[in-house]
């Protein structure tokens, strides 16, 4: 595909259209991030169920965000969620709103 400079044909517009994923809704991005939270529901096995969640959690974000946005989403989500304690960032959430309000 040959673009000239200053000349977008219609063909390219419509490849980065259809490559390009759509915004998820916002109830699943919150309720992505309560089941995060979940966990704390059983206190003394709740870290020992993070390290189940944080791989599938990170595989759903990138699933549901892809591109750059769902890679670097998708380490920094595994990587929350591992931690100890930083369950409660909402990260489906901001990725939401930066996906929906900063990334055009």
């Amino acid at each position: 595909m040959v673009i000239k400079w200053g000349e977008l044909s219609y063909f390219y517009i419509m490849e980065i259209i259809k490559n390009e994923k759509p915004l998820p809704n916002l109830a699943f991005c919150i309720l992505m991030d309560l089941i995060g939270c979940a966990t704390y529901i059983f206190p003394v096995i709740a870290e020992f169920m993070d390290i189940i969640w944080a791989p599938i959690s990170a595989y759903i974000f990138y699933k549901t965000f892809g591109g750059k946005v769902g890679q670097l989403g998708a380490l920094l989500n595994f990587i929350e969620e591992i931690i100890p304690g930083t369950d409660v960032v909402p990260s489906f959430t901001i990725a939401y709103f930066y996906k929906k309000y900063l990334v055009a």
